[in-house]
């Protein structure tokens, strides 16, 4: 019995309502108990969350939320956005809103060993020792004038990035990175991660930057309830941090307990610290939580140190720790060394070796391309690595398999790192039993349907070709393409659509397509009227696309978007270019003797012709208008590589043109200028050997903008 009254003494009540009646209309005593309890929860919360710490039971801590939320259920004018209560997920959200940054958010650069680090560390020194004027603090030392900085070292946590805002110490919104310039609002499921704060501890404003994480022990629970469901467990805590930070359902969000921790300030309405250090300082000061792993290296060689050793700490932690990421320390600095196209010139991400395991090759598969080129790819033992399980893995050409002298049956290293597509990279010969077969490339290929055709060595390439072009696993790709953004776009006609429809012989040219009828796709597997009618409608909605696109759908070989768009405003319509010759094509600017040659077969051929009549019989093309070029970018011709961060290739484009410029496929000498983003490819070593003037995202940027 005194057991029961002692429970019953820790669970707090909520007096009844007259008694907070006072002064005011929600009554003083009310609002005094309130403030009291919001401050309480969120010094524990802070105990608890970002120091580790508990002072007060789980239980305890529940009793004083539950008595908040029923004050201002009884005193709805006492809620604020900063009120604990806010965590409480509500009803499923719609969808997320788009959210533009207020300061673009730029990713790191990668270093993956030592001396890439050193390069780093003597780029950082040259820049700061080349400032002019000379930066009033900046200390000297040595030959060549090399400038004296520090680093800090912070161990890179793999999770989704978090963009938050907070005005007068209240957040009012949190974002994903997105591209960069634009992110999602996630601000609703952000409130219900417990390590961040709802208010500041200081009433500023300020854009900060951190990583949303799931630790491994909470993935370990969520597997075991999904095992014990039947449903297949999660792959890895990064994955299902950010597949939880989309969740439309809040209380899902909260129900995965997800955690934090906060590194950077993007803006800030006070004076930032002037280094790295103090910052991370102030960001703890401020309620937020930060890794406490971090620490200052006086040189390079103490953060390769502090590399190596967290290499083999890091598996020990409760969180996915991919690389260390390494700032110059001295705000100063970073101001001066600023930003490239895409990332920080004073910080890189120092990633740890990629991981490798060791599979079975069981099989090596052909595959057919678009285009006929014939890929080897590895049937491999399912196995994971890098958090996801891999059971494919592609050997590029003949030349691979004979370097790597890979057989089926051998025991392969893999390696996986991030996104990236894994790759063999070499063959344990010591595991070999003499059971393994060496694979020798086919002189013919069938394909799903029996179809058979020849396969032949590309002259001065590695690739293999088919020669029957019109072989069955082509033609699906041809019709993926024909269907697909980038050329006539009918929404909702994906693969499997394509798939279906070919199975079932409905289609085998392009032009079957728009001479489909309801009836025909209702007779598909899966297919309800309304999705029949949605499909139908799409078609017809697609009938009308420009000229350049639709040259660029047919697949013509070594014809992409660039040299189509080049094509259709040269001649201007499909007549002229159905009675061009081949020197017609290669009178065209960026447009050469193989191109040629292949434009000039493809029309000359009576099926194509055939084909061209039956689609125009069924669609309506759009002529580009022929306009004197004008704009400042008139008379210039870019080449675009790499990945861009600020915007897609195609917004790029559309920019130079908007300006008057023109766009080509690949690098000469008459190129006026190369774009280069993230991982350029082969054009940026071919201008800087032709010595084309090549531009950073940023320096691009100040021009079309």
């Amino acid at each position: 019995m005194k057991e029961n009254n002692q429970a019953k003494s820790l669970r707090p009540r909520l007096r009844p309502r007259r008694e907070f009646v006072n002064s005011g209309p929600a009554g003083s005593e009310a609002r005094e108990r309130l403030f009291s309890l919001r401050k309480t929860i969120e010094h524990h919360r802070y105990l608890y969350h970002v120091e580790n710490k508990s002072e007060i039971s789980p239980e305890a801590l529940d009793a004083l939320k539950h008595e908040l939320v029923l004050i201002e259920k009884a005193y709805p004018g006492l809620i604020t956005p900063d009120s604990p209560s806010q965590r409480v997920a509500g009803a499923p959200l719609k969808g997320f809103k788009k959210v533009k940054h207020t300061v673009a958010q730029w990713s790191f650069n990668d270093a993956f060993d030592a001396e890439e680090m050193r390069e780093f560390d003597t780029r950082v020194k040259n820049m700061l020792a080349r400032q002019a004027p000379p930066l009033a603090s900046l200390p000297r030392a040595g030959l060549g004038e090399k400038a004296s900085v520090t680093y800090v070292a912070e161990l890179k946590i793999d999770g989704l990035k978090v963009v938050l805002t907070y005005e007068k110490g209240i957040l009012v919104n949190a974002a994903t990175r997105g591209d960069g310039i634009i992110g999602e609002d996630v601000t609703t499921n952000v409130k219900m991660i417990e390590s961040i704060p709802l208010s500041l501890t200081e009433k500023v404003s300020g854009v900060f930057e951190g990583e949303v994480w799931m630790a491994k022990s909470t993935l370990v629970r969520l597997n075991k309830e999904e095992i014990k469901a039947g449903r297949e467990p999660y792959a890895n805590p990064r994955n299902l941090a950010a597949g939880t930070m989309r969740q439309l359902d809040p209380g899902m969000v909260k129900a995965r307990t997800l955690n934090s921790f906060i590194y950077d300030i993007t803006a800030f309405d006070g004076d930032i610290p002037d280094t790295q250090i103090e910052e991370l300082k102030l960001l703890k000061k401020l309620g937020f939580k930060v890794n406490g792993h971090f620490t200052e290296c006086k040189n390079i060689e103490e953060v390769v140190a502090y590399w190596q050793k967290w290499q083999k700490r890091a598996p020990k932690e409760d969180y996915w720790i991919d690389g260390v990421v390494v700032k110059v320390n001295e705000r100063e600095y970073q101001d001066a060394l600023g930003y490239t196209g895409k990332a920080p010139r004073f910080g890189i991400a120092f990633k740890f070796p990629a991981e490798q395991v060791t599979t079975v090759l069981e099989d090596i598969v052909l595959q057919v391309g678009r285009t006929g080129v014939v890929t080897p790819v590895a049937h491999l033992r399912p196995v994971s690595v890098a958090g996801s399980v891999v059971s494919r893995a592609t050997l590029h050409n003949e030349d691979e398999i004979t370097r790597l002298d890979v057989r089926i049956g051998d025991t392969v290293i893999l390696q996986k790192s991030g996104d990236v597509i894994p790759d063999i990279m070499a063959v344990v010969k010591e595991m070999r039993t003499g059971k393994e077969k060496k694979f020798v490339f086919p002189k013919s290929i069938e394909d799903s349907d029996g179809i058979s055709s020849p396969i032949l060595r590309i002259p001065g390439q590695a690739a293999h070709r088919c020669v029957n072009k019109n072989m069955f696993s082509q033609k699906r790709r041809k019709f993926y393409y024909f269907v697909s953004k980038k050329c006539f776009n009918i929404d909702g006609c994906g693969p499997k659509v394509i798939d279906a429809l070919l199975d079932a012989e409905l289609i085998s040219n392009f032009d079957d397509i728009f001479t489909l009828t309801l009836g025909d796709v209702l007779a598909l597997p899966r297919f309800a009227e309304l999705s029949a009618k949605n499909l139908i409608e799409a078609i017809d909605n697609a009938r009308t696309i420009t000229l350049g696109k639709f040259l660029t759908s047919l697949s013509i070989e070594h014809v992409g978007e660039e040299t189509a768009h080049d094509v259709a405003l040269a001649f201007g319509s499909m007549e002229k270019i159905r009675k061009a010759t081949f020197d017609d094509f290669n009178n065209i600017y960026g447009v050469g003797e193989v191109v040629a040659h292949s434009l000039s077969n493809w029309f000359a051929d009576p099926h194509h012709s055939a084909l061209l009549g039956r689609l125009l019989s069924e669609i309506k093309i759009i002529n580009p208008e022929r306009k004197v070029a004008k704009g400042k970018l008139a008379g210039k011709t870019f080449v675009l590589t790499g990945t861009m961060t600020s915007m897609s290739r195609d917004e790029a484009k559309d920019k130079i043109r908007a300006l008057g410029g023109e766009i080509a496929e690949s690098v000469s000498s008459k190129t006026s200028y190369v774009v280069a983003g993230e991982n350029p490819g082969s054009k940026y070593e071919k201008a800087q050997k032709l010595g084309v003037p090549i531009l950073t995202e940023l320096e691009f940027l100040k021009i079309v903008e």
